[in-house]
């Protein structure tokens, strides 16, 4: 090779690192950042933009505003892990065995994996995979729920940062001597392995305040970053702060009370993440979502889900049926409403082709990306057909059309779109229909794997007596 040669394949490779790292830069650029809010066992009425006059919520009902209001935003399961496992993957968590909760003592002795072993399998991607590999700064704040052993930990499922607690729940306050915990999946967590309780600060503060941490810190990166702000609020414990309760109508008593001050703290906590994003001048180039990780435990929590029959752990609209906002200014039209089904399995698709990232890559995704549709870009529905169940109990909702499968009674056919609470059945009066749904269902179950671990068997009957518990009144004619 002569010298003029060398020159010219030195300016070749030169010019080609150039466009490289210019191409790299206008991604950069161009993805949004991502802030992802779930809060935990909210009831559906239980917020101002849902219609709440109780429930004081500012600063949601100001995002909700600011863009999107899903009017039938659904999850993939009535109860938290599976939920948070769907949403995490975009995928049903029925396809890798994740049916059930992962919680310790309840799990029945035939189990592939009991206690620990418990967890999100490691072959399954997480939308934080995906998006660091496109150049983001990860992190969750608050719940994790998807194993409490370390080899579940987020910060091995693509989490540069977690500050949380492993388990499912615990208390707003922080553990001492005189508040004493001996579990400690339920420990405050920095990072890897480093148990720090806050004495003297509210947890749903807490969660704000570290959130806010990582958006200062990541603005003085070139990176953008996905946060997922998984509050424990309003799960039980019923804690609330005093001043906080002051604030709450007096005609609301006992857990009801509770449950709207422990809503007031959160939306206030979301205020100040919000406020702090319009502080760095981040807005326009953020997209935000709120959801619930499944339908109010009316029974437990005292939260409505009203007009919705039903509640956590069952298949009737209260269980699966969530508050769902998305906004992100300049993109998404203010004070807009989709009226179409949609999923939190819709998630990691729409971040990750935001972000620049190919989903057509991905095999077995169920979610899609939601942009074209809410842009109305695309005039069709997202989902045709969704999908539950948990062990014999199953649903289906295509189109309008609702089919409930019980295994103590026969199947239950509603019109969703005319009956939203689920009082008028109409399987005796459309068996063909039945029978269509039905034999969807089984085609869609025999694309899944078998549970990983089972509650024990008694939990399903004591979950039948709470969807019964909690169903609307059938209308007098």
């Amino acid at each position: 090779m002569n010298i003029k040669t060398t020159i010219n394949y030195s300016k070749l490779l030169l010019l080609l690192l150039v466009i490289t790292f210019c191409s790299h830069q206008r991604l950069m650029a161009q993805q949004p950042n991502i802030l992802f809010i779930l809060s935990d066992d909210a009831g559906y009425a239980d917020f101002g933009f849902q219609g709440s006059k109780d429930f004081k919520t500012p600063h949601l009902d100001a995002l909700a505003k600011s863009g999107v209001k899903f009017t039938q935003g659904y999850v993939s399961a009535a109860v938290c892990g599976p939920s948070r496992a769907g949403f995490l993957t975009g995928k049903y968590q029925q396809k890798f065995g994740f049916e059930e909760n992962n919680v310790k003592g309840y799990m029945s002795s035939s189990s592939k994996y009991m206690s620990d072993q418990m967890g999100l399998p490691h072959d399954q991607v997480t939308v934080a995979d995906y998006l660091k590999k496109l150049g983001y700064r990860t992190a969750i704040f608050g719940k994790w729920h998807m194993g409490h052993a370390d080899e579940f930990h987020p910060s091995k499922r693509g989490f540069d940062e977690f500050v949380g607690f492993r388990s499912g729940a615990r208390s707003y306050y922080a553990y001492t001597e005189d508040h004493p915990n001996d579990d400690e999946s339920k420990f405050l967590e920095y990072g890897f392995g480093n148990y720090q309780e806050r004495e003297g600060e509210y947890m749903t503060d807490v969660l704000a305040n570290e959130t806010i941490k990582f958006i200062e810190k990541t603005k003085k990166t070139s990176a953008p970053f996905f946060a997922y702000l998984s509050f424990n609020a309003v799960h039980t414990p019923m804690e609330a702060r005093k001043d906080d309760l002051e604030k709450v109508p007096s005609h609301l008593t006992g857990r009801r009370r509770t449950l709207a001050a422990m809503t007031i703290g959160m939306d206030r906590a979301i205020g100040r993440v919000l406020d702090k994003i319009d502080e760095l001048g981040l807005r326009e180039n953020t997209i935000i979502v709120f959801a619930n990780d499944n339908g109010g435990p009316s029974d437990t929590n005292h939260s409505s889900n009203a007009p919705l029959s039903g509640t956590k752990a069952n298949h009737l609209e209260g269980g699966i049926r969530i508050p769902f906002l998305m906004s992100w200014k300049g993109h998404l039209k203010p004070k807009s409403v989709y009226k179409n089904p949609i999923s939190t399995l819709d998630m990691l698709p729409t971040f990750v082709t935001a972000a620049g990232g190919d989903v057509s890559k991905i095999e077995g995704l169920d979610g899609v990306d939601l942009m074209p549709f809410v842009k109305g870009e695309n005039k069709a529905k997202p989902h045709e057909t969704l999908y539950w169940k948990k062990e014999t109990r199953a649903a289906i909702r295509h189109n309008e059309w609702k089919l409930l499968r019980f295994p103590d009674r026969p199947a239950e056919l509603y019109n969703i779109e005319e009956d939203i609470s689920e009082v008028n059945d109409l399987a005796a009066e459309k068996p063909e229909l039945v029978r269509e749904l039905y034999k969807k269902l089984f085609e869609w179950e025999l694309t899944l794997d078998r549970p990983l671990w089972q509650l024990k068997r008694l939990y399903e009957g004591k979950a039948a007596v709470r969807m019964d518990n909690h169903r609307k009144p059938k209308l007098k004619k």
